[in-house]
């Protein structure tokens, strides 16, 4: 068997592979954890400025204004704002599943850290992919707003999380907790 000078003595090259593996899911996982937790809670300390920006891509009032297309918009606040808290509760839970999954990394669960992890990114893939990108982007126009536009954000969240899904999902042989 062949060693490298980053594995540990009598470790296999293969067995060092496998805790760099799940070293990197654990913690790509606690960076997307990290992120939606901080926009979580952006949202609930600065719940205006996002509240408006919720309100503007429902409303449709940035757009081009198409009148095919207007019938789609949404000007109740009532509706709005019960949309943004909607969005508010699922990135805390996402948050909340994530924190979870890093946790079960630490613990060498990786069983569970892989299972639980994967909730959580798909959580966050849902709404920045399904949310911004399709509904908010497509349905509502966002694209068209030059002011209200937050697609590139929603794109860039959505590409990180399908990444560390990706690094999640990766093959390697688990020998249990003291892998």
């Amino acid at each position: 068997m062949v060693t490298t000078s980053t594995a540990r003595a009598g470790d296999t090259g293969a067995a060092a592979g496998a805790r760099g593996l799940t070293l990197a899911a654990g913690a790509l996982t606690a960076t997307v954890a990290l992120y939606i937790t901080l926009v979580a809670l952006g949202n609930v300390t600065d719940f205006d400025t996002n509240q408006q920006f919720v309100r503007h891509v429902l409303a449709m009032d940035t757009t081009f204004r198409d009148e095919d297309l207007m019938g789609r918009a949404i000007t109740s606040t009532a509706l709005q704002d019960a949309a943004y808290v909607a969005i508010i509760v699922w990135e805390w839970a996402a948050a909340l599943v994530l924190i979870a999954g890093t946790w079960l990394w630490l613990r060498r669960d990786h069983e569970r850290a892989r299972r639980v992890s994967t909730y959580g990114l798909l959580m966050v893939m849902l709404l920045f992919g399904a949310g911004f990108i399709a509904i908010g982007g497509e349905w509502f126009a966002m694209w068209q707003s030059k002011t209200w536009n937050g697609l590139t954000a929603a794109t860039r969240a959505f590409l990180l999380s399908g990444v560390v899904l990706i690094v999640v999902h990766l093959p390697f042989r688990d020998s249990g907790p003291a892998n």
